[in-house]
């Protein structure tokens, strides 16, 4: 749906006009005339429907769900005409971040050493574009997208303290107290790490829960995020008991996860850019907004007291 802001359009005949010409001609056609008014205000509706403003478009809902990853509510002024949309930024730096890391778990083409190699990635893409991304989304007001992007940027930037040497966070657990090598494979680690995953766990199923109001594409992202957390927990702590078999197939299996996660992302993110360039064609997302009606569009706006 679109609002249109008023503009001057082609002249046509008027009720003015109409009047003028009864009195100038004895044969006159009253009806002909109002017929031609009509048809005259009929285009003008047809060119109005036509004309774009940049401070006049109004978003549809599917739209906006293509956009945001939250389901719209209204915010002052036009800050979204005014700023870009973050949330393609957001989606690839987690992409970026997420599928390579899956590779590294599921240790493909030799693979592994938790994803070390990537660590400045998990700084500098998945940890400061999210949080930057997070922040523009506050300033949007779009405050799932806010918690999500800045939640995750965190998540990122803690996993890469933990891979950087200088943080000791892993050769704390090695028997001298400084060997990173010695400390991943410590039982008191694989546990501690472990319990971190597991309420990653609990605040992405709070994600998932909310996300049912957004669309398809981001439920499927929220759903491998929870695999993957709900596998590294089991995995790690199984490694952590000594059955190191059974926890490594499992770590493996949160790798798999985290790459269909990956490439989730990516799919979103093109369909964010296509969105973003008035491409053509677009691909779908499923908009699920309209099937669960939320508290305020039953209830009317909430009332503080």
């Amino acid at each position: 749906m679109t609002e249109y802001n008023n503009t001057p359009l082609e002249s046509g005949p008027t009720a003015a006009n109409v009047e003028s010409t009864f009195h100038n001609a004895d044969d006159f056609d009253v009806e002909a005339a109002r017929n031609k008014e009509d048809t005259s205000l009929n285009s003008r509706e047809d060119a109005l429907s036509r004309m774009r403003t940049a401070h006049s478009i109004t978003m549809s809902p599917e739209l906006f769900e293509k956009l945001y990853l939250s389901p719209e509510k209204a915010v002052k002024g036009n800050l979204r005409q005014t700023f870009a949309n973050p949330t393609p930024l957001a989606i690839l730096a987690h992409s970026v971040c997420s599928a390579p890391l899956g590779c590294d778990l599921l240790g493909l083409r030799g693979a592994g050493q938790f994803g070390a190699a990537s660590t400045g990635a998990y700084v500098f893409v998945g940890g400061l574009l999210l949080v930057i991304s997070g922040i523009f989304e506050f300033v949007l007001g779009n405050t799932f997208s806010f918690v999500v992007f800045c939640s995750f940027g965190g998540f990122w930037l803690s996993f890469a303290g933990t891979l950087i040497p200088s943080f000791n966070s892993v050769g704390a657990y090695s028997p001298t107290g400084d060997s990173q090598p010695l400390g991943l494979i410590s039982s008191s680690f694989q546990a501690s790490f472990a319990f971190y995953l597991c309420f990653w766990a609990l605040l992405v199923m709070v994600f998932l829960i909310c996300s049912l109001r957004t669309n398809v594409a981001f439920l499927l992202l929220f759903v491998c995020l929870e695999a993957t957390f709900l596998c590294l927990t089991i995995g790690y702590f199984y490694l952590a008991e000594g059955r190191y078999v059974l926890g490594l197939n499992i770590v493996k299996a949160g790798g798999g996860c985290l790459l269909t996660c990956g490439l989730v992302g990516f799919y979103i993110f093109i369909v964010l850019m296509l969105v973003a360039v008035d491409f053509p064609f677009l691909l779908p997302v499923g908009d699920l907004s309209h099937l669960m009606k939320g508290y305020q569009q039953k209830h009317g706006p909430l009332k503080t007291h």
